[in-house]
């Protein structure tokens, strides 16, 4: 019910919408609010951030090459109890422990307040 991915009318937008509400009816109502991303790290659409590196912040041939490179074709396997997984390409997210990862992240997500304020919050 509170999905928004592969729904007809539900988007990114509808589901940054949700977020929002809940957050504006916590406070309202007088309740602590807070929003976990911890999970959103995993989430970065990597096509869709190098193209934001590009037209938002400018970045260009090498620099955009470089970070291009740092995110595409990555692979990964998990190790526990002496028992390792196969080894899977991952196709979103940005790398968690890293430098890089929270800036990366931050800059995805930058233009979501410009969309907050196009709507009005």
């Amino acid at each position: 019910m509170h999905q928004s991915a592969y729904r007809k009318f539900h988007s990114t937008e509808t589901a940054l919408l949700k977020v929002v509400t809940d957050l504006i009816e916590a406070i309202d109502a007088g309740d602590h609010a807070l929003l976990d991303l911890s999970a959103a790290f995993d989430t970065v659409d990597h096509d869709v951030l190098v193209e934001r590196l590009a037209r938002t912040y400018g970045l260009r041939s090498t620099a955009l090459d470089w970070l291009r490179s740092y995110l595409l074709d990555r692979r990964q396997s998990v190790f526990y109890d002496g028992v390792s997984s196969s080894v899977r390409r991952l196709v979103c997210g940005v790398p968690q422990g890293s430098v890089l990862g929270p800036l990366l992240f931050l800059l995805y997500t930058a233009d979501v307040g410009e969309l907050a304020a196009s709507l009005g919050f």
